[in-house]
């Protein structure tokens, strides 16, 4: 007999809907599966066929056949170990008379046969409610996130025996799932907390506004950790597409915040500087995003930055450029989401104190601890901060600091400038804004001319760099309310890219 089902396998943080048939016919006895499968998917044979036999139920000494389709389609995850079995007993004449053809089925077994939770499940039913599937039986531990995707009858099972109640004998078990999702409170630091340090809070208000990658230097305990725990305060809410992109990636991840999500809390990733580039980048042996991709829609923040591996570090130029990350393999490709704003700090030389007298660094050793990060990463930073010792006097002020509403409301609007402005062009920010058409958008005087001239040739900017100061500056005219960019906003767009040969130096005149 033969008889068909529904499941899905992942690509990136996508799903393509696969069907599994099942075969058994007369010749040699021999359970085969084909079609691209994985290791993780071969092994589902084994416990497929231990599920089987403690359901009472002795496979015949015939031949069976799974085939997966289309079968030139990778297919990934343990979550085929239900619809095989389902597959299999089928075709074995358990389900006469039932109409499987239409379920969408998908979860991992348990040589009990037992079902268990897959990572993925999200993406998954979002491609099979797009294929016109209804029903989908899926593990009872995946319910509360399966819930999230309108317009499905949803099943949720813990043991395969459910399955079988349910269809053939129309039984749902009780459905063990939170009618509403709890709203997570994360402590995010506000800047009402941050006292003095005008400098760096200006620099994370044009980051946020512009999404601007944003670096941070100073001495040991100036600030800088604590500013950037702030700066997801101040970004704007995410739309419900934003959330739904997030939610998948958590998903495929296995990550448990989806409720921060629904909460509207933007991400926020901040690694050790041990990570792996495996775990920054993604991949390894059962693909899965990594720290870049988790960032996606919120804030990667590197702290201590000369500290990371460099070949880690040099991993974020491609995908800082082109939003997305590929992960190539022998038969495979997954491509990643990457769109953040990267944020990192880090400490003018190895102690710390540079140019204080408490620094003892040598010149050789400033320039080798510097050295650390390449040229072309630093370029890739649009704005550069240096975070101060706080003054005893500024940390005893009574005076309450401008909290993160306040700054969030005037982040807000330039969004909002930004939205209309590149309605049609397929940007969101200005950090965005492709070279060939920023000029467009960012129409200079003959003053502001004369002065970006000047600037290019007295600061040896790279051609990067001079499209990134015409970025930013873009940026500071949308915080001001201005429909064109000025000489003071180009000034200021040129104070924060200091970091040079000598990044310390940023009292350097640039007025020309």
């Amino acid at each position: 007999m033969f008889s068909k089902i529904y499941s899905a396998t992942l690509s990136g943080i996508e799903s393509r809907v696969v069907s599994v048939e099942a075969d058994v016919s007369d010749g040699l006895p021999v359970f085969e599966m084909v079609g691209a499968l994985s290791v993780e998917v071969k092994e589902g044979k084994e416990r497929v066929r231990t599920v089987i036999r403690s359901l009472g139920q002795r496979l015949p000494a015939r031949r069976i056949t799974v085939n997966f389709s289309p079968a030139d389609l990778r297919k990934r995850g343990t979550g085929f170990d239900l619809p095989v079995a389902l597959a299999v007993l089928s075709a074995l004449g358990n389900f006469q008379g039932v109409e499987i053809g239409d379920l969408f089925v998908a979860g991992e077994l348990g040589l009990s046969g037992e079902v268990l939770p897959i990572r993925g499940i999200l993406p998954m039913l979002l491609a099979a409610k797009e294929a016109g599937l209804k029903r989908c039986l899926i593990p009872m531990d995946n319910m509360k996130e399966a819930s999230f995707v309108p317009g499905l009858v949803l099943v949720g099972i813990r043991h395969i025996r459910e399955a079988g109640d349910y269809l053939t004998k129309g039984r749902i078990p009780v459905q063990e799932v939170e009618e509403s999702w709890e709203a997570v409170e994360r402590s995010a630091v506000d800047f009402a907390d941050v006292h003095g340090q005008e400098n760096i809070r200006r620099a994370c208000e044009i980051a946020a506004a512009g999404m601007h990658n944003l670096l941070m230097y100073g001495p040991p305990g100036a600030g800088k950790s604590l500013v950037a725990g702030a700066l997801p305060s101040i970004l704007s809410p995410m739309t419900d597409q934003e959330k739904t992109e997030v939610m998948k990636i958590y998903s495929v991840s296995g990550k448990g915040n989806i409720q921060l999500v629904l909460d509207g809390q933007r991400p926020f990733r901040s690694p050790h500087h041990t990570i792996t580039e495996i775990a920054m980048a993604g991949g390894g042996v059962s693909p899965r995003p990594g720290e870049i991709t988790l960032a996606h829609r919120g804030v990667l923040f590197l702290d201590e930055l000369p500290e990371f591996d460099r070949k880690t570090l040099e991993i974020l130029r491609q995908p800082l450029e082109e939003h997305c990350i590929h992960i190539s393999r022998n038969k495979t490709e997954d491509v990643y989401p990457a769109e953040f704003l990267l944020v990192a700090a880090m400490n003018p030389c190895k102690c710390g104190y540079y140019p204080s007298v408490k620094c003892h660094c040598s010149q050789h050793s400033i320039q080798q601890y510097i050295s650390r990060i390449s040229q072309p990463l630093l370029d890739r930073f649009d704005l550069c901060a240096e975070a101060k010792k706080v003054k005893i006097t500024e940390l005893k002020n009574t005076r309450k600091e401008e909290d993160s509403g306040a700054i969030r409301e005037r982040v807000v609007r330039a969004m909002e400038r930004q939205r209309q402005r590149y309605e049609r062009s397929g940007c969101l920010f200005n950090s965005q804004v492709p070279s060939g058409k920023i000029i467009e958008y960012c129409e200079l005087g003959p003053e502001e001319n004369e002065y970006l001239d000047r600037i290019y040739e007295a600061k040896e900017l790279t051609v990067r760099g001079y499209y990134r100061i015409l970025r930013v500056a873009r940026t500071i005219a949308d915080l001001a309310g201005s429909s064109r960019v000025e000489t003071s906003h180009l000034m200021e767009a040129v104070y924060y890219r200091t970091l040079d040969r000598r990044f310390w130096e940023v009292s350097e005149d640039v007025s020309f």
